[in-house]
């Protein structure tokens, strides 16, 4: 068992997968011998060889559309693009093509490829580096969506994620790439190092998609998050001096209901957070899926949490982030109510 950054974690995955499956490939922008913007593929490139870890050109529907060649054909690439927010040139692939080849050909066909990404803000990169448009994936049928929160849960979901049959977008919360992060930016951040979440095993394992983690348990209030926010919902639940359970939906596609209809009905509470904007943000799901199967349980309106309906500010970055005082506020909102 060795203690990992997320960064450190996640090649760790990529590496258990490709020593286990001759298949498994990974490409994209300066994930080869530079080792990727982040470091994620550090190392790959010189232990397994430049065929099967290699770079591409600056063309995210080019390295999509190859990826789905790959899948097709019999191997299980899993490519990076740099930022969440450069995918949109290769959206159409996505959606069109990796995520419709299963239902198109009646299951003859399958896609086993894994998009990853960055996600998400914190780290002042402004609007076209913080986005989070894990909504956009989670709307299209055929496509599986995974955020982790952790080292040890990045490893896991990312081996099931190469081993499954179909397309899985798998975001990073770039925030928690070194360490978990509660939200307080004018503070020290906790190392993954001294945090029981960072350690990893070296060898293979899997984490199961569609398993959410009770993170916090609690029987006041239900918190469903996933990504960064499952570190600023502990840090809310603490300060506000409410005993909430903190569900880390880890997948949003598939989504382990039973968990949150259990949790929900328990508390009869409910705050959902997310970094993306409201509108349209996979919050307005999990609220539709609270309000249709726990209804009668609940005590109070449901509450989201969420980015502005805004691109991401560079200079206002903490007030658009969903930060501890803004979760608390809700929490005790929720309590008040009748």
């Amino acid at each position: 068992m060795s203690r990992m950054t997320m960064i450190q974690a996640i090649r760790s995955g990529m590496d258990n997968a490709m020593e286990k499956d001759d298949n498994v490939v990974v490409f994209g922008e300066d994930v080869g011998f530079f080792g990727g913007v982040f470091r994620c593929t550090q190392g790959l490139q010189e232990k397994y060889g430049r065929q099967r870890c290699f770079d591409a050109p600056i063309s995210e529907s080019g390295i999509i559309g190859a990826a789905i060649g790959m899948g097709v054909y019999g191997l299980r690439p899993c490519v990076e693009i740099q930022f969440a927010d450069y995918m949109y040139p290769g959206y159409d692939q996505i959606t069109q093509e990796a995520a419709r080849i299963r239902y198109r050909s009646n299951g003859d066909f399958t896609v086993p490829m894994v998009v990853r990404m960055p996600t998400g803000g914190g780290i002042f990169g402004g609007q076209t580096h913080s986005q989070s448009p894990e909504a956009l994936f989670a709307h299209v049928s055929g496509i599986k969506t995974v955020i982790p929160s952790n080292p040890y849960d990045a490893k896991g979901l990312l081996i099931a994620s190469i081993e499954d049959e179909d397309p899985v977008m798998f975001l990073e919360p770039k925030r928690l790439y070194n360490g978990p992060f509660d939200g307080h930016h004018d503070r020290p951040v906790t190392p993954w190092s001294k945090h029981e979440m960072g350690e990893v095993p070296d060898d293979y394992y899997t984490v199961p998609l569609g398993k959410a983690a009770v993170r916090r348990e609690g029987a006041d209030v239900t918190l469903l998050v996933y990504g960064t926010m499952v570190y600023v919902a502990e840090a809310a639940a603490q300060e506000a001096g409410v005993d909430a359970e903190i569900i880390d939906l880890r997948t949003i596609l598939p989504l382990d209901l039973e968990t949150i209809e259990e949790s929900v009905k328990k508390t009869g509470r409910c705050v959902i957070v997310h970094e993306a904007t409201k509108t349209c943000g996979f919050g307005a799901e999990l609220m539709a899926i609270v309000a249709e199967s726990c209804f009668y349980h609940l005590e109070a309106p449901i509450i989201r949490v969420t980015g502005y309906d805004t691109p991401y500010p560079h200079a206002h970055e903490w007030d658009y982030f969903p930060g501890p005082k803004r979760v608390g506020d809700a929490l005790k909102k929720v309590m008040e109510a009748a």
